[in-house]
């Protein structure tokens, strides 16, 4: 019998008829990709019931895309250094997190709906981290995610997006090389699935970086996007209350979300120091190597971006 968290009546009721689960025949499923696992010599991943049927449902059950996501999920740690070395909870990390930069919120939009993610770009310290120092830290608290939480991993994310106080510093860091790796990270390695991107106190600057972030996206993410000129037009998508207190809502407080995932992310301080043993080794795969070139196809193109 696998040992996965039982999902709520709700859940259950939303994994059958969205994703295809079939309660009887997921220890089979979650048995299939880890004999695969097993005889992949380039692979040397996670194999614990709870991560694999992140990766089952995060592919609506079908084994051969989760064996390929899953793939791409261990090989991205080559390929994208910048996000995935010293991957470590540290000083660094937990300061970046009480910056509030990126919080999942404590309830979902319903029972059986979304997880609710905010990111406001604007509060973090540009003199002391960069971009991927931030979104290291973020696919940190999504790594916790997929193995603990079930609405993200059934019903995937809505996030908000909130501009406020991003200025010529913040929009000095933009990054486009590493927004194209994140857009191909989200299609073919993570296994959560963004339901709608919100974006609100949008200036010209940030519509600049947006457009630009929008064209690396695949059609299907593009059309997720939507920037909000005022609050009551977020609320269309998000009801207030399921924002937090500072948004005018009752989905907790920011300062109480922060302490919250901090304690969260301090309990995973030794799981990230064994996660870094974990990964590909492209010498021993079968074929072409998964490499920078391989699985974004922008090596030498990107090098220089100039927003006036």
């Amino acid at each position: 019998m696998s040992n996965i968290r039982p999902l709520t009546p709700e859940l259950a009721k939303r994994a059958q008829e969205e994703l295809g689960e079939v309660p009887e025949r997921i220890d089979a499923d979650i048995q299939q990709l880890r004999d695969w696992i097993v005889k992949q010599p380039h692979l040397n991943a996670r194999t614990d019931d709870q991560f694999l049927v992140a990766f089952l449902r995060g592919c609506k059950y079908s084994v051969e895309k989760a064996k390929q996501k899953l793939d791409n999920y261990y090989a991205m740690r080559g390929a994208v250094p910048e996000l995935y070395k010293d991957r470590f909870v540290n000083d660094a990390a937990i300061d970046i997190l009480r910056s509030s930069v990126y919080l999942p919120l404590p309830k979902p939009i319903a029972p059986d709906g979304p997880r609710i993610h905010l990111s406001r770009y604007g509060v973090f310290d540009t003199n002391k981290y960069s971009l991927s120092d931030i979104i290291k830290v973020r696919t940190m608290l999504g790594d916790i995610q997929f193995r603990d939480d079930d609405n993200a991993m059934v019903m995937g994310f809505m996030e908000v997006i909130d501009f406020k106080g991003v200025g010529p510093g913040h929009i000095f860091l933009f990054n486009a090389v590493l927004v194209k790796k994140l857009a191909v990270l989200g299609d073919k390695a993570w296994p959560y699935r963004p339901k709608g991107f919100h974006f609100i106190n949008v200036n010209s600057a940030c519509e600049k970086i947006m457009s630009l972030a929008k064209s690396m996206m695949s059609d299907k993410i593009k059309k997720r996007f939507h920037v909000h000129t005022n609050y009551e037009s977020l609320y269309k998508h998000i009801p207030k209350e399921c924002l937090p207190a500072e948004y005018g809502g009752s989905n907790g407080t920011i300062v109480a979300g922060v302490k919250e995932w901090e304690n969260k992310l301090l309990s995973y301080k030794e799981y990230f120091e064994e996660d870094a043993k974990y990964g590909t080794n492209e010498k021993l795969r079968r074929g072409r190597p998964f490499n920078s070139e391989s699985l974004f196809g922008i090596e030498g193109s990107f090098r220089k971006l100039d927003i006036d």
